[in-house]
Formats: C-alpha cells, sequence, structure tokens
C-alpha cells in the first residue's frame, strides 16, 4: 500500500520553466486572431461556429504547438470524431449521466486507436449532448472552428524564427 501512496507525490521532476517573452506574444497573438475569427464570422453568418472547447484548442496549437495534441490531425479529426461520438451516443441513448460518460469515454478511446488525442475534444461529445445538437454541428461549428484555428496556426506559428508548426500532418 506505500508504495502505491508514494506515486501521489509526484517523482520529483522540476517545474516547467516560464517561456520566453517572444513564446508568450506569439500565443497570445494567435489565440486572439483564431478567436476573434471564429466568433466575428459566428456574427456575419448568424451560426454558431463558436464552441467553449476550442478555447482549450487555443491552448495547445498556439501554447504548446510542438504538442502531439496540437498537431492538426489531432485538432481537426479529433473534434469531428467527438463530434460524431456524440451524435451517435445522443441518438442512441440521450442525454443522461451514464450516455454522457460512454460517449466522452468512447471519444477518448478512438482518439488514441486513429491518433487524433486532442484533450479539448474529450469536451466536444459533452456540448453535443447539452445542446441537443444535430448532424450540422459536425459542419458548423467543428468542422468550420478547427479549420479556422488550424489556418491561424500555420500562419501565426510560423511567423516567428523559433516557432515552426506543424510538426507532423
Amino acid at each position: 500500500m506505500k508504495n502505491y501512496l508514494v506515486k501521489y507525490l509526484g517523482k520529483g521532476t522540476a517545474v516547467p520553466v516560464v517561456p520566453s517573452v517572444s513564446h508568450i506574444w506569439w500565443s497570445w497573438l494567435g489565440a486572439l486572431v483564431a478567436i476573434g475569427a471564429i466568433a466575428w464570422l459566428s456574427d456575419q453568418a448568424g451560426a454558431p461556429f463558436f464552441m467553449a472547447p476550442f478555447g482549450a484548442s487555443c491552448v495547445l496549437v498556439f501554447g504548446v504547438p510542438n504538442s502531439p495534441l496540437a498537431q492538426p490531425r489531432s485538432l481537426v479529426l479529433g473534434h469531428l470524431l467527438a463530434a460524431l461520438v456524440g451524435l451517435v451516443v445522443l441518438e442512441l441513448f440521450g442525454a443522461d449521466w451514464f450516455a454522457m460518460g460512454v460517449a466522452v469515454a468512447t471519444a477518448i478511446a478512438l482518439m488514441q486507436l486513429t491518433r487524433t488525442l486532442h484533450a479539448p475534444a474529450g469536451a466536444t461529445p459533452l456540448v453535443v449532448m447539452l445542446e441537443g445538437a444535430d448532424w450540422t454541428f459536425i459542419f458548423t461549428p467543428v468542422l468550420s472552428g478547427a479549420l479556422v484555428i488550424l489556418c491561424v496556426g500555420l500562419i501565426t506559428n510560423n511567423l516567428s524564427r523559433n516557432r515552426s508548426y506543424p510538426e507532423y500532418w
């Protein structure tokens, strides 16, 4: 039992260093442009291009662009796959507590199997279920918003000499 409890103390690894001012600046600018563009598109189209998990997607794409969780395949396909799972579970079981657990767990498993793990996409099935979304949700806001973040990520992350995005597709 004692050996098990030791795991909760952590490995003693140092806290990560504060990123450079340049890194913080480009992260800030990318998130500002991406979320601003999605919100502007929503206003112009009178349609929801926005969902809350996109804020967390920006943390990854702009804050840690080299992370496997931030790569284009994970950003776009992770959200799409999670939305699809949310829609299927909603159709089959409704939106009760157990169905929500099944949807998130299934989305995680499928993202792992397809190498598209994107942490913010774990919330996408919940958004689908809580909103009672229909099948158009896959295109707007999921695909459209993820593509805006991707395009802004490609531009802003590569404007800096010290950043490069993506690591892979």
